[in-house]
């Protein structure tokens, strides 16, 4: 018995994993999208913090603005919502209500903090910066 009950952990456990893999999508990978075409980027986040700076290229969708917005989404590429980072679930709140509205959606994994600290290029004010990639999470571990 206490086999099959963790047969059935174990399975359930693989299906959530499959899953998130599923919905979610790195840094390099999001990058890798977008320059491709296949992807475009959407900060899920307030207009204050959009302001503060956001990812260069990015369409900025905040939950205040959304139901009036939804139809002029590209339909044509895969939708990467983002938020602030690993600490905040709004992105994932949105993606469900784009999900449930058809339309191909992913969660970037580590949001707007992990793209910065990669050095990846993001937006204030009109001008476009990258910052030194923060040697955590850009160093290769062997």
């Amino acid at each position: 018995m206490a086999e099959s009950a963790g047969s059935a952990s174990i399975a359930a456990r693989l299906a959530h994993v499959d899953a998130r893999l599923a919905f979610e999508i790195d840094i390099l990978a999001a990058a890798a999208a977008v320059d491709a075409g296949e992807a475009v980027l959407v900060d899920t986040r307030r207009q204050e913090s959009w302001d503060h700076g956001h990812i260069a290229g990015a369409l900025h969708l905040p939950k205040a603005t959304m139901d009036a917005r939804i139809a002029e989404l590209p339909r044509d590429r895969t939708l990467i919502v983002y938020g602030w980072g690993p600490g905040c679930n709004g992105a994932a709140a949105t993606a469900r209500e784009l999900l449930a509205a058809g339309l191909d959606t992913r969660e970037l994994f580590g949001g707007y903090e992990y793209w910065v600290r990669k050095g990846f290029p993001v937006e204030k004010d009109g001008v476009t910066s990258r910052q030194a990639p923060d040697p955590l999470v850009t160093a290769e571990i062997h």
